[in-house]
């Protein structure tokens, strides 16, 4: 008799609580603000353009300018999508270049000489820094099963300085 009491006043403590999770979690939709452009700047993935990255062929390297110009003072963010099979030349930025690979993995690496086997994986979710005037390299492995979309952010501008100009910037795998 004592559990039955004890569950019956349990039932009545959580019954209005679980009740209000659905409104709770809802909200008034009817109520809500519309979002002012002047105040909170917005963009859905079917309104972000991807171009092709400093003119390289479709399906190796492509960006989408999010915010700010890399070739102009002050902040930018751009994404980066790599596809299986590229990766980029050793090369070097004036200025640090905080990174967050939001899909896929991305496969990095620094130092002067290629070695595409001496790269490791940073999965979705992972933060890479890129110091400034150091050098480094990055892609996509060629069995990779996706593309990587890489967030990059910084402060511009910059200048991408290819450690050996006399040899491509884009690397075939």
């Amino acid at each position: 008799m004592f559990d039955m009491l004890s569950a019956n006043r349990r039932d009545l403590l959580i019954g209005p609580l679980l009740a209000a999770i659905p409104g709770a979690l809802l909200g008034d939709r009817a109520n809500a603000s519309p979002v002012d452009p002047n105040m909170t700047f917005t963009r859905l993935p079917d309104q972000i353009i991807w171009q092709a990255a400093r003119n390289r062929p479709p399906n190796t390297v492509e960006q989408a300018l999010l915010w700010g110009k890399s070739s102009e003072p002050g902040l930018y963010y751009y994404l980066v999508k790599w596809y299986p099979g590229f990766m980029s030349a050793p090369h070097w930025y004036e200025t640090d270049r905080l990174c967050v690979v939001v899909s896929g993995t991305w496969w990095v690496a620094s130092g002067e000489d290629f070695e595409p086997n001496d790269t490791v994986p940073m999965p979705a979710g992972s933060f890479i820094r890129r110091v400034a005037r150091t050098p480094h390299y990055d892609g996509v492995k060629k069995d990779g099963s996706e593309p990587a979309v890489i967030a990059i952010c910084g402060m511009g501008p910059i200048t991408y300085h290819v450690v050996d100009p006399s040899k491509p910037d884009l690397r075939v795998l």
